[in-house]
Order: C-alpha cells, then structure tokens, then sequence
C-alpha cells in the first residue's frame, strides 16, 4: 500500500476532548456542488506492483482543525483495517490500495476542493468525514460522479438514505439516543430533562431527544437551557434538580463542561436521578471530576468494548503502530473492511457494483455483529453503555452493558438518489 499525502499542514485549534452527546448537529447547506463533473479529466491510474491497476482510495479528514483528535483516531484505525483486510498485503483482489490523504480541516469548501481534485485525478472512492456539515457536502458530491462515498465519524442522520452512492463507517445520531434510552428502561410515561445550551447545537438535541424518546416511545421531554457563555452553571442545575425528571440527558459543548458537572454534583443531580451523557474519548474522562462516577454513559465505543478477535486485531495493529486505541477507531478500521470488501466483491473500477455490494452486508466489526442495511445503507451495530470509575488521570470506563444492533436500529428511510 502506498500512501500520500497532498495537502498543507495546519496547527490544530482544538483543545481537550469534552464529553458530550452530538445527537444532531448544526448542519452546512448543500451548496457548491451543482459543478462537481467539471472536477478535471479522470486519468487511468498508476500500476499495483503486480502489474493489476492501483485502487485509489482518498482520505478526506480532519488532520487539523476543532477536529483534528478525531481524525487521528480515524486515520490510526483505517491504517490497522487496512491492514487486517488485506491481510498485510495492502491489496484487495490482487489490486494495490493506494491511499491519498487530505486535510479539510473541518472546513466543507475545501473538502469539496479536495474531493473534485481526487475524483477529477480517477479516484473512486472516498472516505474519513470527521465533521457532519463536511459530510453533507461531500455526499452529493459523490453522487453526482458516481464515487463510492464512505463517511467515518459524522454522525448526522441525514447521511442515511441521501443516495446510492453514501455509506457510513461509524454511528449515527438515533442510535445514540436509543442507547441513552435503555438506561430509562421502558420510556412511557417517564419524564426526560435535556440540559444543554440555548445554541442551535443544543436545540437540535433537544429536537432530537424528542423525536426519539418522546414521540418514539412516550416519554415527556422537557429541557434546560443555558446560555453558551453562562459562567456560573449553579442556577441550572436547580432548575434540573427542581423538574423531578427520571432521566437527565446532558448535551454540553465547550470549556465550561468541569463547571457543569461541578455544578450537578454539588446540587445533588447526579445523586438524586438518572444522569445519562455520551462518552467521548480518552482525553474527556478527567473532565467530569467527582461526579463522573455517579453518571450514566452511553458509548458509541471505547477500548474493549467490543470484546471479540475483530477487535484485538485492531488494538494491536494501532498499538504496534505507536498509536493509542480511542472513541472513533472502529470507524477507521470499519471503512477500511468496507472498501476492501467492496473492491474483492464488487469491482476495482466501477463504483455502482462497489456499492451494490456493500448493501446487507453483515460482518464482524471491532465493536461487534454489523450490517449495512440495503435499503437505505444504515450501519446496524452494537452500542454500549458504561460507569466511570475513578478520577482524574486515572479515569477509565467499565463496561455497563452491551446492546445488540438489533436494538439500537434506526428507523428505515427511503433512499433519496
């Protein structure tokens, strides 16, 4: 496998990791992408080594930018299923995978930019997204010049059943809250609080919550909402102490997050209900402080969590590599299975049979039993629950319970294009 890297390099702005949920986000409009077939002249590709046309494959990813931790873990896990897929050999039906990387820098034009130069050069096809905006871009994109298009960590519902071409390597956001919901139990009846930021980030999650638990399956959704530059978090959480909710779901996005559960832990919320929020990676663990071990995790993965050879593999391959194991490196060795898959099945070539081939799909994945959908190519896969034992450094997430992917399934969507 050889592997390039085209685009400049940037100082990443983000800083540490912060737990929190993205059950939706803020998405970017679909524009710019009406022009996509004038990209450039496709080109006939180099030769494997063996004398077989190369696949090229590009890497469109957060190298830099708010995300840049998340695409580390994407990139470093892509490498070992590459690497697994192959079986070393970095080829797939006796073609060279030849990878292109370039950074977006969580910036939609120039992953557009980017993604028309690969496509222009004969790429067929296209993988990493980190961001959700970037992804909603990019799928039309791929569409319009009939390219395999395989999302990594972006979330957002609305990649399943955009068109034909669009898949997914990683979760989308409805599986997030119905893991957060079988921490409720049976939701008919009960009363949900969101507490989150009076931002469109936050309204979406409160929008999202309510679809999901409350008209989904009955619950009340009531919400708290805080102002994104708030300082003291103290009066919000009285007011989530004062609703008596059965289930408080925390959606909390920025540097304030210490003061938040600060703030819950010191007015008895996460001692008094059912606190649930989403586990991000390594690095938010040490945030949650003293109350982090009375909170409820959901947890799209973390180290172990998956517990089957799939993910040993992984583990090993991107610990080998000098890399560490986190939140969104199944969605990289995933993509990597996928497109190995694809090519041995499908075609080197043309794109339609590569996704054709990929649709009901059912593999062992590093977090378990997955399938991608036929119908509107939704990756059914397990989902986890955790606790949170210990503080500071020495934080680290224990295994709750694992749900099957048959109980995180997302509503069927009718395919778009």
């Amino acid at each position: 496998m050889r592997r390039s890297s085209t685009s400049s390099t940037y100082r990443s702005r983000s800083g540490p990791a912060l737990a929190l949920l993205a059950a939706a986000v803020l998405l970017a409009g679909l524009t710019g992408c009406s022009k996509a077939g004038t990209a450039g002249s496709p080109s006939s590709g180099g030769k494997g080594k063996n004398g077989s046309a190369a696949v090229d494959v590009g890497l469109v990813y957060s190298r830099s930018g708010p995300l840049a931790a998340y695409g580390k873990q994407y990139l470093d896990g892509f490498n070992a299923g590459l690497d697994y897929a192959t079986h070393g050999t970095g080829k797939a039906a006796g073609h060279e995978i030849r990878v292109t990387e370039q950074d977006d820098a969580g910036d939609p034009a120039k992953a557009v930019a980017a993604a028309k130069t690969l496509m222009g050069k004969g790429t067929k096809i296209i993988a990493g997204t980190t961001d959700s905006g970037v992804a909603l871009q990019l799928a039309p994109l791929a569409a319009q010049n009939r390219v395999l298009y395989i999302a990594g960590p972006a979330a957002t519902d609305a990649l399943t059943g955009l068109n034909a071409y669009t898949f997914r390597s990683g979760r989308q956001s409805y599986q997030d809250i119905l893991a957060a919901g079988s921490l409720l139990g049976d939701s008919h009846g009960k009363k949900v609080v969101v507490l989150t930021q009076n931002s469109a980030f936050g309204q979406a999650n409160v929008a999202a919550v309510k679809a999901v638990l409350g008209a989904g399956q009955g619950a009340t959704v009531d919400s708290v909402l805080a102002p994104p530059s708030a300082g003291d978090l103290t009066p919000f959480a009285q007011q989530v102490k004062s609703k008596k909710a059965d289930l408080v779901f925390v959606a909390w996005a920025g540097a304030s997050a210490p003061a938040l559960w600060t703030a819950l832990d010191q007015q008895g919320v996460v001692t008094s209900t059912k606190v649930v929020t989403g586990l991000a990676g390594i690095a938010s663990y040490p945030l949650f402080g003293a109350a982090g071990s009375k909170v409820s995790f959901l947890a799209h993965y973390f180290p172990g969590a998956g517990n089957n050879p799939v993910e040993k593999a992984m583990l090993d391959g991107i610990t080998k590599a000098g890399g560490t194991p986190d939140l969104f490196s199944p969605d990289g060795f995933t993509a990597a299975q996928m497109i190995v898959h694809a090519v041995e099945s499908g075609s080197a070539t043309d794109a339609t049979a590569m996704a054709k081939s990929l649709e009901g799909w059912s593999f062992q994945g590093p977090k378990g039993d997955e399938q991608i959908r036929m119908a509107d190519h939704a990756l059914l896969q397990p989902m986890f629950t955790a606790t949170l034992a210990g503080t500071g450094a020495a934080a680290k997430p224990e295994l709750a319970g694992r749900l099957p992917k048959d109980a995180v399934t997302p509503p069927t969507k009718q395919m778009a294009g």
